[in-house]
């Protein structure tokens, strides 16, 4: 028994001595700990909440002690067909995902000017596994939402650490 507990002990300091962490985690420093993001849909700003718990910060309620204030504006999801089968069904799908954003402080002074972001996936619509295909959209436009969190994310990092030059 208290060999397992070793084992499990050092496995653990091995894990942590190596930088490993969390699929999404990112280190944050301490004027990023609690932001505020103003705009957005629902699952953007779900996939905000998840990558702050997961990089041990915060979603904020309000601007106030927020020590960065995320804008999104003009988010637009899209789906187009791509081709079509001999039937006429949509064989081949494009997901476009875009919005723009800036940053701000707490007191509404810009940090950096508005940005575009945005992400394409295609995917192969099977016309004979439907509900499965459907399943493959949400988890495809999961990671869109994803992708542009931990793009913003970034390049929040990088302004901050700009300005505290």
């Amino acid at each position: 028994m208290l060999t397992k507990k070793a084992v499990i002990f050092v496995a653990a300091l091995l894990l942590s001595a190596c930088g490993y962490h969390l699929r999404g985690a990112f280190e944050l420093p301490a004027n990023m700990k609690n932001i505020y993001v103003e705009g957005g849909s629902g699952p953007l700003r779900e996939q905000f909440g998840q990558v702050m718990k997961t990089s041990s910060g915060q979603l904020a309620d309000s601007r106030k002690g927020a020590g960065i204030v995320i804008k999104i504006f003009n988010e637009d999801f899209n789906r187009r067909v791509l081709s079509l089968s001999t039937r006429g069904k949509s064989n081949e799908f494009e997901l476009v995902y875009r919005l723009d954003y800036e940053f701000a402080n707490a007191k509404d002074a810009q940090l950096m000017a508005r940005q575009p972001v945005e992400v394409r996936r295609e995917y192969y619509n099977d016309q004979q596994f439907m509900i499965a295909k459907d399943n493959e959209e949400a988890v495809i436009r999961n990671e869109m939402y994803q992708q542009v969190v931990q793009t913003i994310i970034n390049r929040a990092r990088v302004v901050l650490e700009a300005g505290a030059k």
